[in-house]
């Protein structure tokens, strides 16, 4: 029997091993590829020198490719690095990028000579195509759906590959990672945490979501067979007491929602996940019972803004008013909201900002224990193959504090230079001043230490209560500006920020 070649699949490191979750991506790529290929699991949140672990693997083994999930972002730094240091240890082996960044930045991918093939979009199939043409020597993998290369010195984008609900048909092979209980962490839900992808995709189209960028309104829902299958799985064999469903819009139509409500209340399992505010108003209260019996306990809401016309503009599909009743609702049914807002879009920064602020402050009165994320509002960058004449007329649109036109990253090393990284982030844009910077750290600093977050776990509960004290007559007058307080505070009480430590 012919051995099977041998693939390196790697998750380059993106938070602190205390934080990691289950690599997803990887691990739905093997479960795809391990009918044709031997494949190698790293995963550089729990590995601190996985770097040297890859090429520890390919000195062992023959390997004829390896592939690289990248985030936007941190993680960018880290698949950059990996991928310098494979290519020049191991020059003839394929480098394959998939995932959120080479979905959106193609070209900026292929201008580094670390990177030979960008997977756009779903990669499983993809990637099968992919390996299938080059390791029966066809150097041009012209067929390929959703994938970019390079054809001498051009960059070529093949057609884009239709949506795919094949991973639902496949287990996820979590005993691939060696002990997978590692990746069980205590949160504000239960001492086991495990993170939970269901449904794939998204059916809406937010101008600010590399989720919309990558399945353009596509979305299907998993079989309660399989949900129950893995969640018995989850609960049996590793102990899971608690969950984070990564779903991208968990309560999107009642008819998809309510199968996978009972499944969660038979478990009877602490969880989290993502929802929207006109969806969770549309629930019936036959839908809130079961919620109630499924023991939610938070929902991550993308709020993003009071102002409706800048929610029409950002493709959002909400309103303001929607918001507002879905944060009565949760407190209603015991649940707490953890509301998204982008702070400064470019078209009104200031005015928005402070808006956004005294919506906040409308929002706690209704709802104290409503927990807040502030992020800036970032536009995504044009992507190859991808981008609609809606996106592409708002970002030409964009322009830098200075009123010069907004230009982006033309490589991924630009892409991880500490300002292009911010943007990725949505913690600061080109067209930021620096008093309106200033202005958001202002009241990002007293909003915190007046309600720390429930999910920190880790900070005193007498250091909480006394920033909690020592931020409320700030909080209460609006005085913002200077919080030296709390910053000379804040170096005894470490609390957590939300944005990088939460759920």
């Amino acid at each position: 029997m012919t051995a099977r070649k041998h693939i390196v699949l790697v998750n380059p490191t993106i938070t602190k091993s205390q934080s990691a979750k289950f690599p997803l991506a990887i691990l739905n790529l093997a479960a795809a590829l391990d009918e044709r290929y031997e494949t190698t699991l790293v995963d550089g949140n729990v590995d601190p020198d996985f770097i040297a672990t890859v090429l520890s693997r390919i000195d062992a083994t023959p390997t004829s490719a390896v592939g690289v999930s990248v985030m936007g972002g941190p993680q960018l730094r880290s698949a950059i690095a990996l991928s310098r240091a494979v290519r020049s240890r191991f020059p003839g082996i394929p480098i394959i990028w998939g995932g959120h960044f080479p979905t959106l930045c193609a070209d900026a991918c292929l201008m580094m000579p670390y990177v030979d093939y960008a997977v756009r979009g779903q990669g499983e199939e993809t990637l099968i195509e992919l390996l299938d043409a080059l390791l029966a020597g066809t150097h041009e993998p012209a067929a390929v759906a959703g994938l970019s290369w390079r054809r001498g010195g051009a960059i070529v984008h093949n057609v884009r590959r239709t949506f795919s609900a094949a991973s639902h048909t496949r287990t996820i092979p979590y005993e691939r990672l060696g002990d997978p209980r590692r990746y069980l962490t205590r949160t504000y839900l239960g001492r086991r945490t495990s993170g939970y992808q269901a449904a794939l995709g998204c059916r809406f189209r937010c101008t600010f979501c590399g989720v919309a960028a990558m399945f353009r309104g596509k979305t299907a829902v998993p079989p309660v067979a399989r949900l129950e299958r893995d969640l018995d799985h989850l609960t049996g064999r590793l102990g899971v007491d608690s969950l984070l469903l990564y779903d991208n819009n968990f309560f999107d139509r009642a008819a998809d929602t309510v199968p996978v409500l009972e499944v969660l209340a038979k478990h009877g399992l602490p969880w989290w996940c993502f929802a929207r505010a006109d969806a969770l108003v549309g629930l019936s209260a036959s839908s809130w019972s079961l919620v109630r019996r499924s023991r939610l306990r938070m929902a991550y809401i993308g709020a993003e803004s009071p102002s409706d016309w800048l929610l029409h503009d950002a493709r959002k599909g909400t309103r303001a008013d929607q918001t507002l009743a879905a944060v009565e609702l949760c407190r209603a049914n015991g649940v707490i909201p953890e509301l998204s807002f982008m702070l400064a879009p470019p078209q009104d920064p200031e005015g928005e900002t402070e808006r956004t602020f005294e919506y906040i402050r409308h929002i706690k009165r209704i709802h104290p224990a409503t927990e807040i994320m502030l992020y800036v509002y970032a536009p995504l960058p044009p992507a190859a193959g991808l981008t609609d004449p809606h996106v592409a007329r708002a970002v030409d649109s964009l322009r830098d504090a200075t009123g010069a036109p907004l230009v982006f990253p033309a490589t991924a090393g630009e892409w991880a230079e500490p300002r292009w990284l911010a943007y990725w982030c949505h913690t600061d844009t080109p067209w930021l001043t620096d008093r309106l910077r200033q202005r958001i750290r202002d009241f990002t600093t007293v909003l915190g230490c007046r309600f720390p977050t429930v999910t920190d776990v880790r900070s005193p509960p007498w250091g909480k209560l006394a920033l909690r004290a020592l931020a409320s007559w700030r909080y209460q007058y609006g005085r913002y500006r200077g919080p030296w307080e709390l910053q000379a505070a804040k170096r005894f009480v470490r609390l957590w920020d939300p944005r990088l430590a939460g759920l």
